[in-house]
């Protein structure tokens, strides 16, 4: 049985939209649709969460929030200035207004991996927000899951995103979601539970210097062979 929300007990000062922060049990493959949209609520208001994806669990908001974004940066313990939060979209239609100079080859790259766990960074456009703008690329990533696709559909645009700061050495407890409230939970506005989750990141292919450079930067959940590349 999924349950609405729980409520951890004896949390006082901490910076959130809520006085009490809420916990979301979904349907992993087959969410509710009335508590998703109360999670793209909590977005729209300059929310934080902690929500899945093909991959792994990550901090997000609403990518035009300035004060939401520098939030997930003091939360992961990263300058904004340097940081690298990617663009979680609904699908690849929003190339158009964030990317720069894709060509058909890097395109048709693209349309076969996505959906999926992988991220591509592209020169970014003028259509990034001015908080983003501080690098010249943008990482663009459309998961293969319910709970991310439908929250960028509701909030009309994408998600900023960022995967929860890991331990190489206790690895496993990030694809806990007890454990992850325990840790997190009282440093967001939303946690969206959906069970246990990967440990594995995404696949970050570099595109932004064209189809002749493409460089693979991480090897992770996405299979190099599926597309044809190879890490070098």
């Amino acid at each position: 049985m999924y349950r609405e929300a729980v409520f951890p007990k004896n949390i006082t000062n901490l910076p959130s939209l809520q006085a009490r922060k809420m916990r979301i049990d979904l349907h992993p493959d087959t969410p509710q649709e009335r508590l998703l949209r109360q999670a793209a609520e909590t977005l729209q208001k300059g929310g934080v969460i902690i929500y899945p994806t093909d991959t792994l669990y990550g901090f997000g908001c609403d990518i035009t929030n300035k004060r939401a974004v520098n939030r997930i940066c003091q939360i992961k313990g990263i300058d904004p200035q340097k940081a690298s939060l990617s663009c979680v979209c609904e699908d690849l239609k929003i190339i158009a207004t964030y990317a720069n100079h894709v060509s058909t080859p890097i395109y048709k790259l693209m349309r076969n991996a996505l959906p999926g766990p992988y991220t591509f960074i592209l020169e970014a456009s003028k259509g990034i927000p001015r908080h983003f703008q501080t690098k010249k690329t943008v990482g663009i990533r459309v998961p293969d899951h319910p709970v991310p696709v439908r929250l960028a559909n509701l909030i009309g645009g994408p998600i900023a995103s960022i995967s929860l700061p890991m331990d190489e050495e206790d690895v496993d407890i990030y694809s806990d979601p007890h454990e992850i409230y325990e840790r997190y939970g009282k440093l967001v506005d939303l946690f969206l539970d959906v069970g246990f989750g990967g440990i594995t990141p995404s696949t970050v292919i570099d595109c932004s210097k064209g189809e002749d450079e493409i460089s693979v930067i991480r090897e992770g959940a996405g299979s190099l062979e599926a597309l044809g590349l190879e890490l070098e």
